[in-house]
Formats: C-alpha cells, sequence, structure tokens
C-alpha cells in the first residue's frame, strides 16, 4: 500500500478529507458533495467539491460503497486522518479525576491494576479495553544452585533480578553428592550468572554443547541439568493479558455481520496473536495505531488498534490499548489510552 503523502493533496482537499471522515466517524453515513459543502465553511461549489473529492478517491483515500453518491474513508485515508488530520480531544478534568481515582483505588497488585485499567478503557470508550500484565524487560540469572533429594531428583534453584526465586524438581539420571551438585552450581553461576535469561538458554542450546565433549562428567551433567531447570520459553516474555468490554463490540452496527463478530472473537481467543501485535507497541515512543488490515491478522481486519507503553519501577513494562471499529472516534480515543497509560505507569511505580 502506498504510504499517504501530504504533497499529494492542497490544503483544500486536506480540509475536505478532514471533515468528511469527521462526519463519517460521528453519522456512520456515506458522505456527499452537498453535505461537504456545507460542513467544511469553505466557499466552494459543489461541482469543484465533486472535484476534489474525484481526486481523492483517486488518491486512495476515499471510495464510493457500492452504489452510494457519498464517499467514506478507506484504511489510507483512516492512516493520513490519524497521521496529520485529527484535532485531538483530551480528557476533561471529571474525566481524569475518574481514570486517576479508579487506578489508584486498584492497589498495588499488578493484575489488580491491569484489570482495573482495562475495565476503565472499556467504559470511558465503550469499546473493548485490554491490558498486558508487566513483563520486565530485562531479566538476568544471577545465580544456580541444585540441591540434592531422594529418589534421584535434584532441586535447582534459580535467582533472577537479585528478587525472583524459581524451584524446579528435576528427574537425573544418577544419584549426586552434594559436593558434585556444589561444584556445578559454582560452575554454571560462573558462567551464566549476570546473563540475560534467553542468553543463558541460547548459550546452554549452542556453546557449551558444542564444547561438552571435551568437558568432566560433572560440567557435562551440569549442563543437562541446566537444560532442565531452564524451560524452552519464558511464561513472562509470553505475557498475558486482561480484556474488558468485548460485548460492546456486539452493539456496534459496523461489526454486527456475523462472520465478522466470528472473525473478531476467534482472534481474542488466539491470545498469542494479540500479544504479538501488542508487543509491537513495548518499546515505541508513545501511542501507536493499527488500523484494518494494518495488524497483519486477517481476522483483525475489520477493527483498529490503538495502543500505548507503560512502564513501571522496576522497569517491568506492558502495554495498554483500545479495540473498536476502524470507524471510531480517533481523537478522543487516542488521548485516553496516552493518559491511562502514563496514570498505569504511575500507579505502578509508586
Amino acid at each position: 500500500m502506498k504510504e499517504p503523502n501530504s504533497k499529494e493533496m492542497g490544503e483544500r482537499a486536506q480540509h475536505l478529507l478532514r471533515v468528511l471522515v469527521d462526519k463519517y466517524i460521528r453519522d456512520g453515513s456515506p458522505v456527499g458533495s452537498r453535505t461537504l459543502s456545507r460542513d467544511s465553511g469553505l466557499r466552494l461549489s459543489p461541482a469543484t467539491i465533486r472535484n476534489i473529492m474525484a481526486d481523492l478517491e483517486e488518491l486512495g483515500f476515499i471510495n464510493a460503497p457500492h452504489t452510494s453518491a457519498g464517499r467514506v474513508p478507506t484504511i489510507k485515508g483512516y492512516r493520513f486522518f490519524v497521521d496529520t488530520l485529527v484535532k485531538l480531544s483530551p480528557p476533561n478534568d471529571a474525566e481524569l479525576s475518574r481514570l486517576q481515582l479508579d487506578i489508584r483505588e486498584a492497589g498495588g497488585d499488578p493484575q489488580a491494576i491491569a484489570m482495573s485499567a482495562s475495565n476503565l478503557l472499556s467504559t470511558v470508550t465503550s469499546l473493548a479495553g485490554v491490558v498486558t500484565v508487566p513483563r520486565r524487560s530485562q531479566r538476568s540469572l544471577r545465580q544456580i544452585e541444585f540441591l540434592p533429594l531422594s529418589d534421584r531428583r535434584v532441586l535447582a534453584i534459580l535467582v533472577i533480578n537479585d528478587r525472583e526465586v524459581q524451584n524446579k524438581i528435576l528427574d537425573v539420571d544418577r544419584d549426586f553428592s552434594e559436593a558434585e551438585l556444589k561444584r556445578a552450581s559454582n560452575y554454571l553461576t560462573e558462567q551464566l550468572g549476570g546473563k540475560d535469561l534467553r542468553e543463558v538458554r541460547q548459550l546452554l542450546l549452542e556453546e557449551l554443547r558444542d564444547t561438552r565433549e571435551t568437558m568432566n562428567s560433572i560440567m557435562a551433567d551440569a549442563i543437562e541439568m541446566a537444560e532442565k531447570a531452564f524451560p524452552d520459553s519464558d511464561p513472562e516474555e509470553s505475557g498475558d493479558f486482561v480484556m474488558a468490554g468485548e460485548t460492546n463490540l456486539l452493539e456496534l452496527e459496523e461489526l454486527a455481520n456475523l462472520g465478522t463478530l466470528k472473525s473478531l472473537f476467534e482472534a481474542f481467543s488466539r491470545r498469542r496473536d494479540i500479544l504479538h501485535l501488542l508487543d509491537q507497541s513495548l518499546h515505541s515512543d508513545g501511542v501507536q495505531i493499527f488500523i484494518g488490515q494494518e495488524s497483519g491478522y486477517e481476522l483483525l481486519d475489520s477493527v483498529s488498534i490503538v495502543s500505548a507503553p507503560y512502564t513501571t519501577a522496576d522497569d517491568s513494562m506492558g502495554v495498554i490499548g483500545v479495540i473498536g471499529p476502524t470507524r471510531m472516534a480517533y481523537e478522543r480515543v487516542i488521548p485516553i489510552v496516552d493518559v491511562t497509560a502514563k496514570l498505569l505507569g504511575r500507579a505502578l511505580k509508586s
């Protein structure tokens, strides 16, 4: 898809496109040249406006649904609108106070605060709110320790980021003495301590495995146990999210088609796809918007997602967002998502 370019349009065309998108978002009906002539405030004849609309249609910013004389924005038109033309409408003082109060009253539990924020987004926008549970941007191994248990079992203790401790019971091929396990623990801590968990897994799978033949049996067994101690994937890396207000989408005319709703709720059930999409906003600077097919997921072609990252005191990170039809009130949703992300990060930091 060709990127929208403001140089392709003059000021009059941009103004008419903004009026058309605003009108369509507000009313949901195709917008004709008469309506634009009345609402634009420009002293242009209907014929001139029709010519400009024809130019906008040729550029791919608008199109005519079916045989309607009016026009509606395309995905390209919406993208140009949100990037260039939208006039944002921040929450008023009462809405801002409510957002602050509700997030503060959720307490200190990250899961509870995330649920509160998703409910808030849903209530304030009348759309679906989604919040990923905080994940640390970096998780480093500080120490690994093995302790002997009975029946050829070993307790693996992983210390992560100085404060987090994970325990896992391993089934091994033979009994190990406490001294053997101590040497294995010291060796692995020396080799892997301070490294990011993803790097640790890679080292265990590649570098250490490649040199296993030159190691003594204790070191080889240490690597074997370490591989069992580290799961293939980190639950905190894959993350999770909470969502509220999905039923709001059932009431929207744009999503009333049974096939559209089936696709949408199938996308919600495939949590990995939603998480992958939200993760694209994890390290972004401010609000990110995915409009229709821009998400890259066919099941989400009928919706837009407005998202923003938040950060907590211990450098954990997450994303909040609103899911709604492509015909959503971007001027209102964008600042609400932006403000809520800042409030959520602030609440988790405190």
